[in-house]
Parts: structure tokens; sequence; C-alpha cells
């Protein structure tokens, strides 16, 4: 059932996780690398590899005998060293840029990356299905919206702006992985 609060909450945890602002630079860099991206086709293939994998990682979860809470336990540690990197300035992981980048390394991994799978399951572990599915179509259109503009807003943020936005995100998704850790640890123990 729809709820405001629930499209609002997931979005932001989305938001904070894709952290498509903290990536202007990486993008910035891809472009410079290989030329033009395509921010309509790295959006698309975003979005369907996000709601598939909504629908589809608990099954494969289940599969492997793995449960909803401790995906979400371990998850909410990808969550701390994402949020670590963003507040610290540091890289934990790495990755090559490869030739051609509209849909890696954009769609995956960088915008619908582990971090964005595990954040996706540990949504609908609390929220409805279609605010998850909403939120996502949010965070999708503000991707290809920075995709487009992503010259012009690095020009208007500069270097130290975009500093404080992934500083000030990195410590949102902090507050969000303790938050799914003291959740879902509990139903563990």
């Amino acid at each position: 059932m729809f709820d405001f609060k629930e499209l609002l909450s997931a979005s932001l945890v989305l938001f904070a996780v894709i952290d498509i602002i903290g990536n202007i630079p990486l993008i910035i860099s891809l472009r410079a690398k290989v030329g033009h991206i395509q921010s309509e086709k790295a959006s698309v293939v975003s979005a369907i590899i996000m709601i598939s994998f909504l629908f589809l990682g608990e099954e494969i979860l289940k599969l492997i005998g793995i449960d909803i809470n401790s995906f979400a336990v371990a998850g909410s540690f990808v969550i701390l060293f994402l949020a670590l990197e963003m507040i610290l300035g540091i890289n934990l992981y790495k990755d090559d840029i490869p030739e051609t980048a509209s849909i890696v390394p954009l769609a995956f991994p960088m915008i619908a990356g582990a971090g964005t799978m595990t954040s996706l399951l540990s949504l609908r572990a609390e929220y409805d299905v279609i605010n998850i599915i909403l939120a996502i179509l949010i965070n999708i259109l503000f991707v290809y919206i920075i995709l487009k503009s992503s010259k012009h807003i690095e020009r208007i943020l500069g270097k130290s702006g975009i500093s404080i936005i992934r500083k000030v995100f990195g410590v949102v998704l902090l507050a969000i992985a303790v938050k799914l850790f003291t959740t879902n640890i509990g139903q563990l123990i």
C-alpha cells in the first residue's frame, strides 16, 4: 500500500547509497576518457537491474539458504564501508575503468551496485514493494538528470561543494547502516 513516509525514506536511502552527486567527479572522468555517455541507456538499465533484483533477490537468497535478516545485517556492513569511504575520502573498493562506460561501470556497479542491491533487499524487509519501486523510479529520474547535466553541476558546486555533499550523505548512510544492523540483528539472535 502506498505510504508517503515509506516512499520518502526509501528514496533517501537509495539516493544516499547510489550517491550520484558524489560520483559526479567519476562521471566527468569517464566522459573525458570514453567520450559521450548514453544517459538514457545507463538509467534504463539501472532501473531494470534494481527492479529485477527487488523481486528476484529474495528468491536467490532462499535458493542458497540465506534469510533477508542475515542479508540485511551483512548489507549494513557494506553500507557502513560505503559511508566510511564517503566521510573519510578513502577508497576501500577499487574498480578499473573500462573502454566503454554507458552500462559498465555506470549502470552496474556504480548506480545499481552491491550497496544498492543490499539496500533494496533491506528496504524490502521493512517497506511495501510499491513504495520501493516508486523510490527506484524517482532515483533513476534524478540519476538521468545528473548524468545529463554533470558538467554544469560541477561548475556550480565546485570541488569543495561536491566534497561537502558527499560527506553529508556519508553520515546519512552511516546512520542507515546502524539502523539496519540494530533492526535485523535482534531477529537473528
